[in-house]
């Protein structure tokens, strides 16, 4: 039940709620770019994660990683994570696509993008976590604390 309860506590728990909500946000936003608006991959994934960000940011910043890190450090260093993320992630997720399309030749091609907005979201959220809890959000702690 400890073990449980950590877990649900822990910093990754809080994380994938706030991810949750995040995306919901963000990739409604994806879609509704790339669907409805009928914008091209790069500019819906790009515009969806660009307003999650904003969201993310702040929850994470005072609710998942409970961060004293002021917002002047920690801004430019959640706009490296989520830009490399961003690019690793979607870029990953669009070549798998593309190797996808010459093995499923009948699959539309959109349904192949919408696909590869799905992955890249994966890759992406994992990618957030470790960028954000050991670089944006990260505070020095010393392992002793009575020795400086």
């Amino acid at each position: 039940m400890k073990r449980i309860k950590a877990l649900l506590t822990s910093s990754f728990a809080r994380f994938l709620l706030v991810g949750l909500f995040n995306t919901l946000v963000g990739l409604s936003a994806s879609f509704a770019f790339f669907n409805l608006l009928h914008l091209n991959y790069w500019i819906s994934t790009f515009a969806g994660n660009t307003i999650g960000a904003i969201v993310s940011y702040t929850l994470n910043r005072t609710f998942t990683f409970r961060s004293n890190v002021s917002v002047g450090s920690s801004w430019w260093k959640f706009a490296v994570v989520i830009l490399s993320c961003y690019g690793v992630s979607y870029g990953l997720s669009w070549v798998l696509a593309d190797a996808a399309s010459s093995f499923l030749p009948s699959v539309r091609a959109d349904w192949l993008h919408n696909a590869a907005i799905l992955v890249g979201n994966g890759f992406y959220t994992i990618g957030n976590y470790l960028g954000h809890k050991y670089f944006t959000f990260r505070t020095h702690v010393t392992d002793n604390p009575g020795v400086s």
